[in-house]
């Protein structure tokens, strides 16, 4: 038979040592999974605008520094102090002197407009009393050289009109071409700026959005916590409750065999002392038979062995002697009642059904975990509303968006005047190009007919034209004198403040580090009144901190205004969670491992003392043989001394004895030394199990009995141990949720790089595409504008050479007409 139970105690015990000492064992792991948040920074970035270097660079450095030289002053930050703080304030004088080089140069064009026009009208009265620009009466040695040279200087001064028309017209053009891009940038440019101060409260929004990110993986966690908990609980239990079972089952089948072997016993006691008051009276015939006949004198052979051994025919054991265990079977009567193998077959699948019951007992608690879990912390859901600038990005967005739509209108009549003055530059430019055009066919004309005054035949028709193509460009230069000039001063002063107060105070910084000095800007224009911060911030250090592409978090200084960590303290929501979690009960009431019926069995196979049964008294009798003689040799030798006999009826006697005692070997000494056999077995199987049996017994009780008790406080410690770990693994995901929320509004969330690129092109718009060519086309314009008076000089001058010289006159015609109209050429008697 298997001795299981035996080994079974220690393991049993060992077990449970190791259980209760292993106050952390809890087959999880207790680590977070790593979570995927989706990205909410949005990527807006503004593109920058650059002006490519150009063929025109040159001229735009030239004007630049002709607008250094008429503005000396530097950048008047008490002026503009004042005029923003306190417009009334405002003296004209001090205006006066910082703009003094602009001035200077409004008497100057004042002086053109009125010089000018006024010296026009004086020549056109004296043409028309033919006292100006008639023709040389006399020649002279010096003429060719006055000619030569007035005409050269005429060519030049004509060249440099032509070069500056060219550049006017260049620049004319590039300005209007400039102007649709420059201005379709603003509204571009606010919408941008729109977009990213929106983006502020929509991309924090989005943030405190992603805590449905760990509250679903929980929530995915929870669907089968129960389940998890009781598979733990399985793993960690069935090193113990297994072997429990194992042992009582072994018991089970042991008991079983023991009651069934003292049964057997029994029995076979009875059997053999009911067969041995069969076996004794025939045993004691055949003796005094044998002994009667061996003794007579007829028997010849080897009667007196025979007959030894026939006085030792007698009954060897005495199986009345042997002590009675019906006690015992009154003890055991009915044991066992209950069905071992079924009943660990049925704890069996209660303790596999483990996980199923504890996630039947725990499910109320998950929904009311769950419940829980869908609320969301009121820190996290007023992440956006309570970040500083939140009511101001609200309000800039809006101003934003006004400013976008009112802009466009005024945009749109930019656009219409800047076509205006688009129209009357190509007309100035026009004008002038009509003075070159008009100078070079006088020249060219001028010179053929000089060429031909060497032919008496040839008429003076062609110099007569020339002087009378200079004239006309006299007059148109006289004509528009005036609105040159002031189409020249208006751009220039416009321009030119622009380019020396903004332009040149942007790029040397001053205009920045005005705006930072405190008190300079009204409160209303100051940057951390306007996003509602509580610290001032420096205008150059945020916009070199967002040009680096910084986020608003540093550039705003945000720590001091802000407490991210007191909107992202949740530890009140996981409190919650983990008093819900904490209210986790088992009942294993179901796992009994131990029947009551079973248990009665056990109790009374302990009480039945039967390892007290005088098991040596059977092996006793045991060992002594059924019969002293062996009957199957006694009948041999009977019948081989038969076969010696000489006397037919001794012969016949002893035959007879030997098939008597053959039969009786066979119908009653062989039964009964099968019982004995029978008996030898269940006595020996009895003497060696029943002492540890009832060992095994008392242990198996009292470990069940243990085990009952100590089965629900480890697994209330099991329990425990795993409700922390699961705890610790779902608190890891809201401590990621937080760890990437600090990272993402400190780090990635609305970068202010569009704010930097914002200015840049605000600059690259104002000063290169729109101030740059507007001032070169003035200064080309205005250098055409007073080039103009050494044309008219020169032109006047050179005409009278290209005129016929008259020494005698042959008709009395007039030798001029009037101005502008051009006479018929008379002829002349030299």
């Amino acid at each position: 038979m298997t001795r299981t139970p035996g080994f079974m105690v220690p393991l049993l015990g060992l077990s449970l040592a190791l259980a209760l000492s292993l106050p952390g064992a809890v087959a999880a792991d207790c680590r977070s999974d790593h979570l995927a948040f989706a990205q909410v920074a949005r990527t807006r970035l503004l593109a920058p605008r650059v002006r490519a270097p150009g063929p025109l660079d040159s001229l735009y450095g030239t004007v630049r520094r002709f607008l250094s030289v008429v503005q000396l002053n530097p950048f008047p930050s008490e002026l503009i102090k004042t005029l923003l703080n306190d417009p009334s304030s405002v003296k004209t004088d001090e205006v006066v002197r910082y703009e003094a080089g602009y001035v200077a140069c409004a008497v100057i064009a004042g002086l053109y407009l009125l010089l000018v026009p006024t010296t026009g009208l004086c020549f056109c009265c004296c043409r028309c009393r033919r006292r100006c620009g008639g023709r040389v009466k006399t020649e002279h040695k010096a003429m060719a050289c006055e000619r030569g040279t007035l005409m050269s200087f005429l060519l030049l001064t004509t060249l440099v009109l032509l070069i500056g028309m060219v550049c006017a017209f260049a620049t004319n053009q590039y300005t209007h071409s400039q102007t649709g891009p420059s201005v379709e940038a603003v509204p571009e440019t606010l919408l941008s700026l729109k977009g990213l101060v929106s983006d502020v409260p929509e991309e924090l929004q989005a943030v405190a959005e992603q805590f449905s990110v760990p509250q679903e993986q929980v929530s995915k966690e929870l669907d089968g916590v129960g389940e998890n908990l009781g598979d733990i609980i399985y793993n960690q239990l069935k090193s113990t409750v297994y072997p429990v079972l194992a042992s009582v089952h072994s018991l089970g089948q042991a008991l079983q065999v023991s009651i069934d072997d003292l049964r057997a016993l029994n029995t076979t006691s009875v059997e053999l002392q009911e067969g041995q008051q069969y076996l004794q009276p025939p045993v004691q015939a055949h003796q005094k038979r044998l002994l009667t006949l061996l003794q007579e004198s007829r028997c010849q052979g080897n009667c007196k062995g025979a007959l030894g051994r026939a006085s030792a025919l007698q009954l060897g054991a005495d199986f009345s002697q042997v002590p009675s265990v019906d006690d015992v079977l009154h003890q055991l009567n009915g044991v066992p009642e209950a069905n071992f193998s079924s009943m660990v077959q049925e704890e069996n699948a209660t303790f596999n059904n483990l996980p199923l019951l504890v996630a039947l007992q725990t499910a109320n608690v998950v929904k009311d975990l769950k419940n829980t879990l869908a609320e969301q912390p009121e820190g996290v859901r007023m992440l956006a509303q309570g970040f500083p600038g939140s009511e101001a990005a609200s309000r800039w967005s809006e101003a934003l968006d006004g400013w976008e739509q009112h802009s466009r209108p005024y945009l749109q009549e930019v656009q219409r005047y800047e076509a205006y003055r688009w129209i009357l530059g190509c007309v100035l430019c026009s004008v002038i190009l009509l003075v070159v055009i008009c100078n070079l066919l006088g020249l060219s004309l001028g010179i053929c007919g000089l060429s031909a005054r060497e032919d008496p035949s040839h008429s003076e028709s062609k110099g007569e034209a020339g002087a009378r193509f200079l004239m006309a460009g006299v007059a148109f230069s006289f004509l528009f004198a005036a609105p040159l000039i002031l189409l020249v001063f208006a751009t220039f002063l416009v321009g030119g403040n622009v380019q020396t107060l903004v332009c040149r105070s942007w790029e040397s910084g001053e205009l920045i580090e005005f705006a930072d000095t405190p008190g300079n800007l009204p409160p209303s224009m100051n940057l951390s009144y306007l996003l509602g911060l509580r610290k001032n911030i420096s205008i150059l250090q945020a916009y070199q901190q967002c040009k680096a592409g910084a986020v608003l978090w540093k550039v705003l200084e945000l720590n001091d205004s802000y407490d991210l960590d007191k909107h992202l303290d949740i530890s009140q929501y996981t409190h919650k969670l983990q008093q819900k979690l904490q209210s986790f009960k088992v009942d294993v009431e179901e796992l009994d491992l131990l029947t009551p019926t079973a248990r009665q069995d056990l109790e009374a196979f302990q009480s039945s003392r039967l390892e007290k049964i005088h098991y040596r008294d059977f092996l006793v009798q045991i060992q002594k043989p059924v019969v002293k003689t062996d009957v199957e040799q006694l009948a041999q030798e009977l019948e081989g001394l038969a076969q010696a006999q000489n006397d037919s009826v001794m012969r016949q006697q002893l035959q007879e004895e030997a098939r008597e005692l053959q039969r009786l070997y066979q119908e009653k000494v062989v039964p009964q030394e099968r019982l004995v056999a029978k008996l030898n077995l269940s006595v020996r199987a009895l003497a060696s199990s029943a002492p540890s049996l009832q060992v095994d017994t008392s242990d198996v009780l009292g470990n069940v009995t243990s085990l009952k008790g100590v089965l629900p406080v480890q697994i209330s410690h099991i329990l425990k141990n795993a409700t922390e770990c699961f705890l610790s693994r779902e608190m890891g995901y809201f401590s990621q949720y937080v760890a990437w929320v600090k990272e993402e509004v400190t780090q990635h969330i609305t970068t202010c790089q569009p704010l930097s690129t914002a200015l840049d092109n605000g600059h690259v718009v104002l000063c290169d595409m729109m101030a740059d060519p507007w001032n070169a086309f003035w200064f080309c314009l205005g250098w055409c504008t007073f080039f103009l008076i050494p044309s008219i000089i020169f032109a006047v001058k050179t005409s009278k050479y290209f005129r016929p010289i008259r020494k005698r006159l042959s008709s009395t015609s007039s030798e001029e007409t009037q101005l502008f109209h051009i006479p018929r050429v008379t002829s002349l008697k030299l």
